[in-house]
């Protein structure tokens, strides 16, 4: 593992100050989107009288429309050599959209909203990791993943905790938290507006008039497509942080401070993404993937034999750890490995994939903690960690650094 101390200008004050704002676009909309999604679910079953069945298919339909729209303006920014404009309406729609979760009366609304939403989720994607690729200096690449995830993640678990301080605020009303939400979503959207340049597309950059067609997807390279054989097997191991609420609650922990194990999660993950990041730039990308696999590992083993509170909650930190090594680390190498015209396409193909394993994932750890409890789902977590942690000897091979 070799430290490169030569070269230019490193650190976050050398970050462009479009990745700064891209990083603070996301915050502010995960702010909004998560102080409704915590309360949504409890809003539908208590207020609107709909049935947890309901509330299941809505997410799972919501979250499938968000992993299937990302291919396509994941491509479709190649083809229209245009980022921004594609993240743009994606945010535009989540900010558009949120007036209607406070002004809906029955749960047709609902779904229609939260519907939209995901769909502009699915839309802005993989354009917005496209542009912090395009924006982002080689040499820097890592670190600007790094931040914009961390700033992410930190809005992530501002909402959660804005939404219950809101709601002791307020007296429990939903409609008034909600309306609130209102407010990051659109400061999300004035700031990708107005804080965020788009590069010039480079005059020499090959015109991709139809990214989906395999001649195109096979331009996109061995190390590409090892990257997200890594991922899809990684991706296996790792499966929803719902788990981790339910080993909380198995241990005993009041229902009240069960979130909790979330907040730590989130915690180590924010605190992590961009350093991790920074040392992905300095030394082979891979060693820092390496460690992330190490701490996911540690976490499963630590969250299927402890039996109490404060095993889970060195489980969850230890797996927020593992998210911040890992989840900006794959944006990266897929940035590194895809070329300039294709990136689009690349992020929108990776998610795609991903996405489905996790959902793939997730109910295989369902199954198996029904049969066999919480140990058997976090040792299989801990099975695929392994073999993960063994594919990675055959893709070691540095990645396409050239690919500015």
């Amino acid at each position: 593992m070799t430290v490169d101390a030569s070269g230019p200008q490193r650190g976050w004050r050398a970050l462009p100050a479009g990745i700064w704002a891209l990083g603070f676009v996301s915050l502010f909309m995960d702010i909004s989107s998560e102080m409704i999604h915590a309360l949504l679910p409890v809003y539908m079953v208590t207020v609107l009288g709909t049935s947890v069945l309901t509330v299941g298919f809505i997410e799972g339909v919501a979250e499938a429309t968000a992993s299937i729209t990302k291919i396509f303006s994941g491509a479709l920014s190649d083809w229209l050599g245009r980022r921004k404009l594609l993240a743009g309406v994606g945010y535009g729609l989540a900010a558009f959209t949120k007036p209607i979760f406070p002004l809906a009366a029955t749960v047709q609304w609902l779904i229609a909203a939260r519907f939209i939403d995901r769909v502009g989720k699915g839309i802005r994607g993989a354009p917005r990791d496209a542009l912090v690729a395009d924006i982002s200096p080689a040499h820097l690449r890592g670190a600007s993943f790094g931040l914009r995830q961390s700033l992410d993640t930190i809005g992530g678990f501002l909402g959660p905790i804005g939404a219950m301080v809101l709601m002791w605020l307020t007296a429990d009303h939903f409609k008034a938290v909600f309306w609130i939400a209102v407010i990051p979503a659109f400061i999300s959207f004035g700031l990708l507006l107005v804080a965020v340049r788009e590069p010039n597309r480079p005059a020499n950059l090959r015109r991709v008039r139809m990214p989906l067609r395999r001649a195109e997807l096979a331009r996109l390279g061995t190390d590409y497509w090892r990257v997200v054989a890594v991922a899809t097997v990684f991706t296996f191991a790792r499966f929803s942080e719902a788990f981790l609420v339910l080993r909380a609650q198995s241990t005993g922990l009041p229902l009240m401070l069960v979130p909790a194990v979330m907040v730590v999660m989130s915690v180590a993950y924010a605190a992590s993404a961009y350093p991790a990041g920074v040392l992905s730039d300095r030394v082979d990308r891979y060693a820092v993937l390496t460690i992330g696999l190490i701490f996911l590992l540690a976490a499963d083993v630590t969250l299927a034999f402890s039996s109490g509170v404060a095993g889970v909650g060195i489980g969850a930190f230890l797996w927020g750890l593992h998210m911040g090594f890992t989840q900006g680390l794959l944006a990266t190498l897929v940035a590194d490995t895809a070329a300039p015209e294709l990136r689009g396409t690349a992020f929108g193909m990776f998610n795609l994939v991903t996405g489905l394993a996790l959902l793939v994932a997730s109910l295989v750890a369902g199954a198996l903690w029904d049969v066999f409890g919480p140990e058997g789902t976090f040792l299989a977590g801990a099975g695929f960690t392994l073999l993960t942690l063994a594919g990675l000897l055959f893709v070691r091979k540095r990645p396409g650094r050239a690919a500015q």
